[in-house]
């Protein structure tokens, strides 16, 4: 017996999808839930605060810089959560995190690029994956 295809003898084929579809659920809505609560909404809150001290990586300011990220971590996370058009929601998400790990931190230890890293690496298998079938896009595809 394969040790890695040990579980896969236990789930019917018929199964595969719809617990592939679970999954992908599971994941589009703790991701896409985390990155809202816990850095969307605090930056849409203090955007007068943070606005004038924000990085500013891309030399557009530091307002549009930090609009940029509240786009990302606040639209894009509500329709990666919902499914909807999520291919094209993890792209933003994926190069905020890629710019919070490698420009934003790029002289930090590994620690600190660690944490953006470890979001940027499931938004990149939302743009392989698509949202599954437990999706608004799963839904009008069907229809």
């Amino acid at each position: 017996m394969n040790l890695l295809s040990f579980g896969e003898k236990f789930i019917p084929e018929a199964m595969k999808p719809m617990l592939t579809g679970i999954g992908l659920l599971f994941l589009r809505v703790f991701l896409g839930g985390f990155m809202l609560i816990s850095h969307g909404f605090g930056k849409l809150m203090k955007f007068g605060v943070l606005s004038s001290k924000f990085p500013d990586p891309i030399g557009l300011g530091s307002s549009f810089a930090l609009s940029l990220a509240i786009f990302s971590e606040v639209a894009c996370s509500l329709l990666i959560i919902l499914g909807l058009f999520t291919r094209a929601a993890a792209v933003p998400l994926l190069i905020t995190m890629l710019v919070a790990a490698f420009v934003i931190h790029g002289g930090d230890p590994w620690k600190k690029k660690e944490f953006a890293l470890l979001y940027a690496i499931p938004f990149l298998t939302l743009v392989f994956t698509g949202a599954g079938r437990y999706s608004l896009d799963g839904w009008f595809n069907r229809k």
